[in-house]
């Protein structure tokens, strides 16, 4: 009788490899998380004494400062594209969702930002159902619903945590989402580098516009923080892409969660913020939602590639 082919041969470094991607992917996702929740601290340190809009321009100009050498690497190539009013449009939807997240940043509990940042997922499936006409099943929708009833946990209408930057957080993760749909319409053309090149080179004068109404010029320790803004933006950027490229989308997301713990011990420790209960209990039902329909979408369509992206305006 003879013996079966040796499994070890073939199946093992396959696994090997494959266990190797889900942790680096994992660490990329970390790196992400850490990345979000430093990112949200120096914004807010920044806009006690510069206006958002202003960081808004210093974070494009530096965050495309830090990617030129890997656009230069490419050439002029990634330049070639027939959908520039696309991509203008995209910019222009991507700079309303990061003008507001900043504002928002400047005036709200970080742990508070962070957790509500998390509905942008769900109102990028909503948005696909009503704009793109894709299909949803009642399980989904059942979901989403579940999403949103966390948001307003979190908001809890009529009381004091509803208030203008609560407000700022949904509209920017509703605006991101719409930015999210172009993103995915752009896609089924241009590459991946043509659409982040672009939106690194057209946010950077976009954002002047707004900035130059409150503008002031930095100071010495300004200039630094805003430096740091800048690379941790775009190198967020290439960490989480680099996350959905070595593992799938439901293996890696329920790490981009410890972005509210992040986000809560850099509100604690610097700037004495202590998230309400509700926060916690609110995300958590939001962040559930959103795994639940990445991995029903994930199970659907399991030879696709991941469309998932941060959850926020970065």
């Amino acid at each position: 009788m003879p013996n079966p082919a040796p499994e070890s041969a073939s199946t093992i470094p396959s696994k090997d490899r494959a266990s190797r991607q889900a942790l680096w992917g994992a660490l990329f996702m970390l790196a992400t998380a850490v990345g979000s929740g430093c990112m949200a601290g120096l914004v807010r340190h920044v806009s006690a004494d510069m206006h958002p809009f202003q960081i808004v321009f210093f974070r494009n100009f530096f965050g495309l400062v830090a990617l030129m050498p890997l656009v230069l690497s490419y050439g002029w190539k990634p330049l070639k594209t027939k959908r520039f009013g696309w991509h203008a449009l995209r910019a222009a939807i991507n700079l309303t969702a990061m003008l507001t997240y900043f504002y928002a940043l400047s005036i709200t509990p970080l742990a508070k930002v962070a957790s509500l940042s998390f509905v942008s997922p769900l109102f990028a499936t909503l948005f696909a159902v009503i704009l793109l006409r894709e299909p949803i099943r009642a399980r989904r929708m059942t979901a989403l619903a579940i999403g949103f009833i966390g948001a307003v946990i979190i908001i809890r209408p009529g009381s004091e945590a509803m208030n203008l930057g609560a407000m700022l957080v949904l509209f920017s993760s509703a605006i991101w989402a719409l930015a999210l749909l172009i993103i995915k319409v752009l896609s089924r053309e241009d590459s991946a580098i043509t659409i982040a090149f672009y939106a690194a080179i057209l946010l950077m004068p976009f954002s002047l516009i707004p900035a130059l109404f409150v503008w002031s010029w930095p100071s010495p320790q300004q200039w630094a923080w805003l430096v740091c803004i800048g690379v941790i933006g775009s190198s967020m950027h290439v960490t989480i892409a680099q996350a959905f490229k070595l593992a799938d989308a439901t293996a890696v997301l329920p790490i981009d969660f410890t972005k509210l713990i992040w986000a809560a011990l850099v509100g604690y420790v610097f700037f004495a913020e202590v998230p309400e209960m509700w926060t916690w209990i609110g995300a958590v039902v939001i962040f559930s939602s959103s795994i639940y329909i990445a991995f029903r979408e994930n199970r659907e369509k399991r030879d696709s590639p991941p469309r998932n992206a941060p959850t926020a305006p970065v």
